[in-house]
């Protein structure tokens, strides 16, 4: 666990060093989400206000972007050499891992927290009870988690920082094909079936249920399930790669 936290200050420190990167991965779901809001809100029909649909999936757009930054970093990592010195301090896999996992956490945490400033600046107003905004912090922590460690798998697989940025582009487009930003059942019924099945929707539909003060119904378990299914197979197919490629 310490050598976790201690990577995940190097982590976070390294982050630091590239705001550019920082910058894209908060203004990019900011400008999506005042596009959709003042230049589309207005022909999407979601039953009321659009802004209020619409936030929790640019939430969730958040996370992915941020996420998608994690396999960058780690594919850095093992191609700079830094690998071989962690090993010689007796660091394990697993801590190295981990701490690019907790410093996406910590990441995605602080952007997500701007993003929801800049949303409730344009309009939207959530209803959720003290029991609801945990509830909600909780599934959008487990969907960070679980996205992270997916990106930390891939990382362990590109063979370059450019090509795990493709990972960012998959997870962007993701949530489109989701309940995030229109309702499914206005989708084309060829999609509709993905749409519905995917692991976006519930999340997405667990946070907007829970911050407008929504019944949920088996959203929230269903997004759970979801997160911790990735999770699980992330963290055992991470350690198999990782090493595969220390020897």
């Amino acid at each position: 666990m310490s050598d976790a936290l201690t990577m995940a200050g190097r982590s976070l420190r390294t982050s630091a060093r590239t705001p550019d990167a920082l910058i894209t991965a908060l203004a990019m779901p900011v400008m999506l989400m005042l596009v959709f809001v003042y230049f589309f809100g207005g022909a999407i029909d979601t039953g009321g206000e659009y802004v209020q649909y619409v936030v929790p999936g640019v939430l969730v757009l958040c996370a992915g972007f941020g996420a998608g930054n994690t396999a960058m970093s780690v594919t850095h990592d093992m191609q700079g050499g830094i690998i071989d010195r962690f090993r010689a301090m007796d660091v394990g896999g697993a801590a190295i891992l981990a701490g690019h996992v907790t410093a996406s956490l910590a990441r995605n945490l602080a952007a997500t927290a701007v993003v929801f400033g800049v949303a409730t600046a344009i309009g939207f107003r959530a209803q959720a009870s003290v029991a609801g905004w945990l509830a909600a912090i909780g599934v959008l922590v487990c969907y960070i988690v679980a996205l992270s460690w997916l990106a930390a798998t891939v990382g362990l697989i590109a063979k370059s920082p450019e090509a795990a940025g493709g990972f960012t582009f998959f997870i962007g487009f993701l949530p489109y094909p989701s309940s995030g930003f229109v309702p499914v059942d206005t989708m084309p019924s060829w999609l509709r079936g993905f749409a519905e099945h995917q692991p976006l929707t519930p999340v997405t539909e667990s946070m907007r249920g829970l911050l407008l003060g929504q019944s949920v119904g088996g959203s929230a378990w269903q997004a759970l399930a979801w997160c911790a299914g990735i999770t699980v197979v992330s963290v055992a197919a991470a350690d198999v790669l990782y090493r595969r490629r220390t020897g």
